[in-house]
């Protein structure tokens, strides 16, 4: 029996629906509008791509949203100088810097100087230090969603065992933390693999619950999975296709056609873990507005 395909895009719409009610109530009680500031250096194509819908989202959501692009030989210290100043500014709830950043720029350095509290990527040393040992926190957007595709799609990972394929810093690392937790929508026995591994389908096979997250199209196979898992594909590839338009097709780190035959369900890609990725970029924006992280007993 073919996998249940659980459905990024339906469950990013009810996210964002709740979100923008949620927006809404707060602006008519408290007469706040949640804004969101996005920083773009260089010419990226793919990060220009998520600034684009980054935006949309908030113009959907009725955000106040403002987008600076800055050249790609802008330096460390202007890009330093913009954040303080959004840090300050009582319009702006949430700060994103766009990544990859040029490599003359610290990414570290530019991450630790946005304010905590409007890190809407979640990836702040103190967001992430709070994350690992359980508090309130602004999660990793990717990470975050993932969590909530679980959930939402009826595969709680409750007593699960979990196997995260990566371990970067942006998905792999934050997945694992958060599903780990003692906590409602997590609880899981997690372990991730990775390029140390000498037989990567060693520890895929035993998953209950794989995610695969790093960054090589399609490597994993039927053959690398056992029967009922449930796949979550993060990865966005690009590979040669003569046969399209551009050239090119979009496939994720998973060969959908071989898996999708023994899991029990699966994300596509395109279409499962993108656009969650915005529905949580947006509900931390509301997060941040609604200023009840960080300020809860």
């Amino acid at each position: 029996m073919p996998a249940t395909i659980i459905d990024g895009k339906k469950i990013a719409e009810d996210i964002k629906s709740e979100t923008k009610f949620e927006a809404d109530k707060l602006k008519a009680e408290r007469g706040i509008t949640p804004g969101l500031a996005f920083i773009l250096v260089g010419e990226n194509p793919a990060s220009q791509s998520y600034v684009k819908m980054k935006g949309k989202g908030c113009d959907e959501m009725g955000f106040y949203s403002i987008t600076e692009k800055l050249p790609a030989e802008t330096s460390e210290s202007k890009i330093l100088q913009l954040i303080n100043q959004f840090n300050h500014d009582p319009k702006i709830h949430g700060i994103l810097v766009q990544l990859p950043l040029p490599k003359h720029i610290d990414e570290e350095i530019i991450i630790s100087a946005i304010d905590y509290r409007k890190d809407v990527d979640g990836f702040h040393p103190i967001n992430i230090g709070r994350m690992v040992i359980g508090s309130p926190c602004l999660k990793p957007c990717t990470p975050a969603g993932i969590q909530e595709l679980l959930i939402r799609s009826g595969n709680d990972p409750a007593g699960k065992h979990v196997v995260i394929v990566g371990r970067s810093n942006i998905v792999g690392k934050p997945i694992a933390n958060i599903l780990l937790q003692k906590q409602k929508g997590a609880n899981a026995i997690v372990t991730i693999a990775h390029t140390g591994a000498k037989d990567i389908s060693y520890y895929s096979r035993q998953a209950d619950i794989l995610i695969a997250a790093m960054g090589k199209p399609e490597c994993i196979t039927g053959d690398m999975i056992k029967s009922g898992a449930v796949v979550i594909d993060v990865g966005i590839n690009r590979v040669e296709d003569i046969s399209t338009k551009s050239g090119y097709r979009i496939v994720g780190d998973v060969h959908f056609e071989s898996t999708s035959k023994v899991a029990s369900a699966i994300t596509p890609v395109p279409g499962g873990v993108g656009p969650m990725t915005i529905a949580m970029v947006l509900r931390n924006t509301l997060l941040c507005a609604q200023d009840k992280i960080y300020t809860s007993k």
